[in-house]
């Protein structure tokens, strides 16, 4: 996964401005107790780090590996 790939995941499961909260500030005890920020900065690959955001936020593993950009619109406007 890049960082790309990894803010695209983000944004359609959180939103662009919560997905920026979360990342920032949700700290992620898989990737050593670091938030997403944190741990992308220092080198983490973005999918460990997407896969620690998913656990921590209770995302449902059914979604670990992307979700439809437009059944995430859904999701946000119901």
């Amino acid at each position: 996964m890049r960082n790309s790939q990894f803010w695209e995941f983000v944004e359609n499961e959180f939103g662009s401005a919560y997905g920026q909260v979360l990342v920032d500030d949700l700290v992620l005890g898989a990737c050593g107790d670091v938030t997403g920020r944190v741990a992308l900065a220092r080198g983490d690959e973005p999918r460990e780090v997407w896969l620690a955001l998913c656990a921590a936020a209770d995302v449902p593993k059914s979604r670990w590996h992307g979700v439809d950009p437009k059944a995430a619109k859904n999701r946000m406007h119901s």
